[in-house]
């Protein structure tokens, strides 16, 4: 009896063992199989994105990719671009994911072959914008535009083009961001100096043209008043009138700049893999319906305007024609070309 009893209690530990150990296996492949859901380690975003619109898609960022680490570096485009050149002389990149202003500024990067080629799922919906072979993708699209401070001007009085700011009415009184150190007011300096030649913008100096650090110093005036109206980015003004401010948006009759932003991959970046899966985050309509929070129109067909504009397709077809590849070689004579005429 003894020993029935004895063999019974051996078989049971032995067993019980067995189920231990199994469930131990069991565990342990659960937790690589939950940690294996998505990318891991650090991931470095340079971008020109607002930090307030950082700080709202944070959460939904977390929360997508529970075991990244998302670090953010934020400044004006032309900070990046000086971060940029500084890691590129050194050889020593630390950017994985970049979302600058200037789409310009992508076709110099890939020229020295520093972009990753990367053909996104979420890419095939995204109709603005795309590198034909995957370099970089639009993921943002802003907008240069007129605002005027409605108390001071009345909307019959308000400018209707690019070219009304050259009225004398405005003299003194009108304003834009420095395409030395704005990303979109580069773009804007190029394209309407293409379009009516550098005497546009001598003219506008003439005016009184006032010329600020950036978009946010420019809305701050039009807001106060002392700028009664000036060139300035879209986001800017729809998110001040939406909390009441008295500002309103023109889309000018001679084209709005329409500035679709890409997002592109580091291809020397310390995380190329975390850097795919964010990117196609992105271009989700998850990912767009961020960009639209914050007052940027989207770069999907399924996904609406911001709140108080209107959809892209009502003014995209009349928006300024701009020929990137030559705002690409032509980044330094045109800021050199700016500052001799208007700000020296």
């Amino acid at each position: 009896m003894k020993k029935g009893i004895k063999k019974i209690l051996t078989v049971f530990l032995a067993t019980s063992l067995l189920s231990t150990f199994a469930m131990g296996c069991g565990n342990k492949d659960q937790g690589t199989s939950s940690s294996a859901k998505g990318p891991k380690g650090k991931v470095m975003i340079y971008t020109s994105i607002y930090p307030d619109i950082i700080e709202t898609v944070k959460p939904a960022l977390n929360k997508q990719f529970p075991d990244l680490e998302i670090q953010w570096f934020q400044g004006g485009t032309e900070k990046v671009m000086t971060k940029m050149a500084g890691e590129i002389e050194a050889k020593k990149i630390q950017a994985d994911l970049l979302m600058v202003a200037d789409p310009s500024y992508y076709l110099s990067l890939k020229e020295k072959d520093l972009l990753l080629k990367y053909d996104a799922p979420n890419r095939k919906d995204i109709k603005l914008n795309k590198d034909e072979e995957g370099y970089w993708t639009g993921v943002r699209v802003s907008n240069m535009i007129i605002a005027y401070n409605t108390d001071k001007v009345k909307p019959e009085e308000a400018p209707k083009s690019f070219k009304d700011l050259l009225n004398p009415k405005w003299n003194g009184k009108i304003g834009m961001p420095n395409p030395l150190l704005s990303g979109t007011a580069y773009v804007a300096a190029a394209v309407l100096s293409d379009k009516y030649g550098w005497d546009y913008f001598d003219k506008l100096k003439k005016n009184g043209l006032k010329v600020d650090e950036g978009n946010s110093a420019v809305q701050n005036k039009i807001v106060t008043g002392e700028y009664l109206a000036g060139m300035i980015l879209e986001e800017n003004i729809l998110k001040l009138a939406a909390k009441g401010e008295p500002l309103k948006v023109v889309y000018p009759e001679d084209g709005t700049i329409v500035i679709p932003s890409p997002i592109a991959i580091l291809k020397d970046g310390p995380n190329p893999e975390a850097a795919k899966a964010i990117e196609d985050w992105w271009l989700s309509k998850e990912g767009q319906e961020a960009i639209v929070k914050g007052w940027m129109h989207s770069v999907r067909g399924d996904v609406n305007p911001p709140k108080g504009a209107p959809e892209l397709k009502t003014f995209y077809d009349k928006a300024m024609k701009i020929d990137w590849n030559k705002l690409n070689k032509e980044n330094e004579k045109v800021k050199e070309k700016f500052r001799s005429t208007v700000l020296e």
